[in-house]
This record gives C-alpha cells, structure tokens and sequence, in this order.
C-alpha cells in the first residue's frame, strides 16, 4: 500500500511578502531615480537594488531556495552566459577597428 506525502505548503503568505518586499524595491528604485547625485553613484545604488531584486525573485518565484540543485545549475549558467558574451565582445572590436598588427 503506498502511502500518500502530504506537501506542505506555506500558502500564500509568503508570496505576498515576498511580492511586498519587491514593490518596496521598486519603489526604492524611483527614489533613487529622482535623488540628486553624480551618475556613478547612481549607478551603483541602482544595480544594488536591481541585483537583490532580481535575487529575490529568482529564489521564491523560480522556487530556487526549494531546489539547490536548480539553483546551483542556474549559478553556473548564467556565470557562463554571461562570461561567453565578455569574450565575444573583443571580437565585435576587432571587427570595428581592424586588427591592430595589421598596420
């Protein structure tokens, strides 16, 4: 006789918190916007907030913070996108600029 697993579930407050919490973010994100400070200051606050935005989406909508495994595969590829497209930029300056021990 096989045995039912009862999930369970954290129902949905959690995901209005977490929905709460990157309003919050967003509304950070506009008072930044309208602060008057230099471009790099803005800069970097802006992507602080857009990172621990984008993480706390991917953890709890992505159900990333359920799956490590997931979350580690997720990791490493984007790592890896993101590292493959810093080395095929050298390529699009070459081809703007021509070789440079052609001359």
């Amino acid at each position: 006789m096989a045995t039912a697993e009862t999930h369970k579930t954290g129902g949905i407050g959690k995901d209005v918190a977490v929905y709460v919490c990157l309003l919050v973010l967003a509304g950070i994100q506009f008072v930044i916007a309208y602060q008057d400070i230099t471009t790099s200051q803005m800069f970097v606050r802006m992507l602080t907030v857009a990172i621990i935005e984008g993480g706390l989406a991917l953890l709890f909508f992505m159900h990333l913070s359920e799956n490590r495994g997931l979350m580690w595969f997720v990791l490493i590829f984007a790592v890896t996108a993101i590292l493959g497209m810093q080395y095929g930029w050298t390529d699009s300056f070459r081809l703007v600029n021509g070789v440079p021990w052609a001359k």
